[in-house]
Order: structure tokens, then sequence, then C-alpha cells
């Protein structure tokens, strides 16, 4: 079949990759230059399959409440007059109970664990390289009442195969000596030796390339203006190029991989998409004292924060702090005080390992879904299929997203245990795909 993949972030990139594997002619449209330029382009740089308690859990109507008005807040909604976004919030709020929290860690993990051996997989046979750390990633809390709040999402992750271990503030020193500086703050880890991270922009730029090798065809600095059905089926695809001249671009099969804009081109289809976005922001920093600075990845889970480290040729040692999420609509400019916020505690917690006065912000937009499950699969239009609304996890799943949605194109079974969406395959409570005007 010839396929069009409408998106080249790492999850469009992921899909044309499995895609051609499985012998499909692929075609990628996306407005920007390069390939993973917006959502993949500066995050937090984690395979974390650890991080799956979603941010719908019992903890976290009590924490929105403390947090409101709060412009440095972890979580921040910033409500507007938007129907999407209060309807979206009552559906989050749905997916807060102790019942809905296990279903959603459960197909989390699965989807997590399965990606991150497809992602070991890809590197080994295709020799990529993208600044990655085969460390693990360890969790810290400098609040005890956090701490202890993670003993049980960390039991429930266990059992399902992913083996975040509970260790002391001493352990956890032990494995990254630069967090000695907070020794005395600290209540306490978790560990999951199996996590990476890795530089998600470099690793969508590397395998683009290989893709272009096996023939996929990439069609950079394409505006996508609208899907159009005819009979019930997706009939094309309109673009503008960057000189405004009109093309439709026809396929037989067509993927949805436009993150947090997926639910715009979607909606003139009858599809209503549980997505919104969230703002997340990053800050890149050079390393200024080696010796201070992290060699383990680690998630700062009181702030929502995650800590990656790049060593290369290309980009040089550098450290990569990312995290928090703003809910206000398709607004991507800099909020200063939160980038102040992400600075100051990186300062409290690693004084002197970065240069600050060379920091670089940046924010983008993450396609959350309430419950924190993507949305894979076929939609009720026969022949489009999605692959979006990877929110926080997008560098996690993106792996197993796309070779699970090149095989369900093909006709044939994911090879893990998942809510996927469409015929035959159970869908995640808060992703059901409803007529828009219902």
């Amino acid at each position: 079949m010839r396929v069009i993949v409408l998106g080249a972030g790492l999850l469009g990139v992921t899909s044309a990759y499995f895609l051609r594997q499985q012998g499909h002619d692929v075609t990628v449209i996306d407005r920007q230059a390069t390939p993973g330029a917006e959502t993949s382009f500066a995050n937090g740089g984690q395979v974390s399959v650890s991080h799956a308690e979603p941010w719908a859990n019992p903890g976290a109507p009590a924490k929105l409440l403390q947090w409101l008005g709060r412009e440095d807040a972890p979580l921040l909604f910033r409500l507007r007059a938007d129907m999407r976004q209060w309807v979206w919030g009552l559906q989050f709020l749905r997916e807060c109970t102790p019942a809905r929290t296990r279903h959603n860690i459960a197909h989390i993990v699965r989807l997590g664990t399965y990606s991150r051996s497809t992602l070991q997989a890809l590197r080994r046979d295709l020799g990529l390289e993208y600044d990655q750390r085969t460390q693990g990633i360890l969790h810290f809390y400098t609040s005890q009442k956090e701490f202890d709040a993670a003993e049980a999402p960390a039991r429930q992750m266990r059992e399902l195969g992913c083996e975040r271990q509970v260790i002391s503030a001493d352990e956890a020193v032990r494995l990254e000596p630069a967090l000695a500086h907070i020794r005395p703050q600290l209540a306490g880890a978790t560990y999951t030796a199996e996590d990476e991270s890795g530089d998600a922009n470099r690793f969508a730029r590397e395998l683009a390339a290989r893709c272009v090798a096996d023939g996929v065809q990439f069609r950079m600095g394409e505006h996508i203006t609208a899907l159009r059905q005819v009979g019930g089926r997706l009939d094309h695809v309109e673009v503008t190029d960057a000189e405004g001249r009109y093309q439709r671009v026809r396929g037989d099969a067509y993927v949805l991989a436009l993150g947090s804009f997926s639910p715009l081109l979607a909606k003139p289809l009858g599809l209503k998409l549980p997505i919104y976005p969230a703002k997340g922001y990053s800050v890149t920093l050079p390393v200024k004292d080696a010796s201070k600075a992290h060699q383990v990845s680690l998630t700062d889970d009181e702030f929502k924060l995650v800590f990656s480290r790049y060593t290369s040729a290309e980009g040089g040692d550098r450290l990569r702090i990312a995290g928090t999420a703003e809910l206000n609509g398709y607004d991507r400019d800099l909020n200063p005080v939160r980038c102040e916020a992400i600075v100051r505690r990186v300062e409290e917690l690693f004084p002197g390992a970065g240069d600050t006065s060379a920091a670089q912000f940046w924010s983008g937009l993450r396609p959350a879904t309430p419950s924190n499950l993507p949305l894979i699969g076929q939609s009720r239009v026969p022949n489009l299929y999605l692959n979006t609304g990877h929110g926080t996890l997008g560098w996690t799943h993106a792996c197993g997203s796309g070779k699970s949605l090149a095989r369900i194109v093909s006709g044939l079974a994911p090879e893990v245990d998942f809510a996927f969406i469409g015929a035959g395959a159970g869908r995640p409570r808060g992703a059901a795909l409803v007529p828009a005007g219902q």
C-alpha cells in the first residue's frame, strides 16, 4: 500500500520506518524543515518505563488545588474560555480514581517495556548514535510524603516487569554522587537500571536518514491544511508548500501523527480526539564543572522535572532539564517565571554544575490525553490510523508505538497487550473516538 504519514516527529518517523519494513510505499509530510523539530526537539531525553504513574492519579486533585495561582506550579491549569480545555479537565478528574490509575499504569508499563526493547534492537541493528546513556533512571524524593506515596506505584510496576526498586537515600548517593550536596534533604529514591536516556531529536534525524536510504519520501516544509473524505474514507490530504502552492496528496492509508494538532485536523472528519496541548519547558546548559554534574538520568518527582546529560562531539557536554506542564491552549510563549523556576531548582540541587549564563530555553506542546494513554490504531474513518496523544512519554513509547501501528496497518496483530483503538481492539476509557457533534 501507499501510506501517507502526517507528521515527522518521533511518532511519525518511527511509524514510517516500521511501515517501510512491512513493505509499504511511505511518504511523510511535515511543515518543519527537518524531522523532530517540534515537540521532539528539546524534550527531557528519558526513555523511562518507570515514569508510568499518570498525571491523573488519586493525589492529583489536592495538588492542583494547592498549585492554583502559582505561576511556577509543576502543573498549571490556565483557565480559558475554551470548551475543549474544560471537557478535558473533567475527563482528567475521572481518571484520578485508584482503579483507573492502576489500569492506566498497567497499559503504560506494558507499552513502555515493549517500546524500550524495540528501541534497543533498533540501536543494535542500525548502529544508531544519539548521545544515549544506559545507566538507568533514578527517581529521587526530597519529601517524605512523596517518597511514601511512590511505594505502591513502584510495587505495581515491579509486578508488571518494570524493576523499579525502592532504595535508601544513601544508596541513591552511591549511584549518583552528584546528589551528595542534597543528602540531608533526601527522603529516599527509586532506581530502574533498565531505563535509558538520549537525545530524541538526534534519534529522529538519524532514523529519518535511514528511512530515506530505504526509500521513504520526506516532504518537509509542507503545511497540512485539511483531510478530505469521500464515501466515508479519507480521499486526500491538502497541503501547501513553502511558496504557498496547493497540492492534493493521495494514498491508500493515512497515519495521523501530528501530536497536539491531531484533534484540529480530525474534527472535520467527525472524530473528537481527547487530546489537549500541555506546554512543557526545558533548559539546556553547557556543563561548567563536570565533577558536580550528574551522570545518571534523574527524575525529581516533587517538582516534576527530569535531568539528562548529553556528551557528544556534535553538541559537547550539556545538561538537559525538562518538565512541568501548562494547559494554556496552543500558546508556546516562554514564561520567564517558569523558566527561572527550573534554573533555580537546578542550582539548588547541583550548584555550579551547569553554566546558567548560557542557558537555552525551549517550550513544546505535549499532546496529552486525560488518562496518559496514547491513541494508537484504526480510527472510525477506515483508512485513517492514529499514532498520537503520547503526552510526556512520546520518546519512551515511540518505537513500540511505531512498530505496533505498522503491524495494525498491515493487518497484523500488535506484539504487546495494550488498549489499541479500532475494530477488535479495546479502547481506553477517556480515549473513545466519538462524532464531533456529540
